[in-house]
């Protein structure tokens, strides 16, 4: 992992933002329910992809669903993304965006839903360790996104303040976790979600990938670390 120190932290979502996951996710999420005999259609499961798997299931199947499935689909879930880590690839641009956060000074910090196991598969794939000062996944918070827990816990890895960081992700539930910590969100479509709905959801900026914010970095909020207060 790199080297604490900087000025600000520059705080990564993985699935979707980094790496090119959100449609297994919502073709994992659509089995485990089908075989717990619900049947959700998959637009609706990839409206949620990115909140933690409570949430996805509340929203999924009503205040009112049965809490003895929560375990079974998490662990179902689990299991059948989990065929599709072997062909799993970063998106364009994912270790470079990163390690030129790092260059120019900012802690670069891992905010993710993830389970520990699955994020150390994820960050594998990217290949960037060295860039990377710490790591934060859903093991780490009592609730994960859109709950802002994971990026506090993230910050305060690195004893950075969230007025001097800034978080990139790919979904509404990473500028809503971004705006519970008092973070501003710089957002990516590779998740799904449409330009106007970002901005709708208060992100400060929108690029295609994380390819297209390294190609615009020298004018985004990321050219600073120092910059951010």
């Amino acid at each position: 992992m790199a080297r604490s120190g900087a000025a600000g932290a520059a705080v990564f979502d993985v699935d979707g933002t980094l790496v090119d996951s959100c449609y297994l996710h919502t073709l994992a999420w659509w089995e485990a329910l089908r075989r717990y005999g619900h049947t959700v259609p998959m637009a609706r499961i990839q409206r949620c992809i990115g909140m933690g798997a409570g949430a996805l299931l509340d929203r999924l199947l009503g205040d009112d669903r049965d809490p003895s499935e929560t375990g079974l689909l998490k662990d179902a879930h689990q299991a059948l993304v989990s065929r599709f880590w072997p062909s799993l690839t970063a998106l364009p641009g994912a270790a470079a965006v990163l390690r030129a956060c790092a260059e120019r000074g900012w802690q670069v910090v891992v905010a993710s839903s993830a389970s520990q196991q699955e994020l150390e598969v994820l960050l594998k794939v990217i290949d960037a360790d060295d860039a990377i000062s710490a790591v934060t996944s859903a093991d780490d918070v009592d609730e994960a996104k859109p709950a802002a827990d994971v990026v506090e816990v993230a910050l305060r890895k690195v004893d950075v303040d969230p007025m001097r960081s800034v978080m990139i992700g790919d979904t509404v539930w990473d500028v809503e976790a971004a705006g519970g910590a008092g973070v501003r969100c710089v957002s990516v479509l590779t998740g799904g979600f449409s330009r106007a709905e970002l901005f709708e959801a208060g992100a400060v900026a929108v690029y295609r990938d994380a390819a297209d914010l390294l190609s615009h970095m020298d004018v985004s909020v990321l050219s600073d670390p120092g910059g951010t207060d």
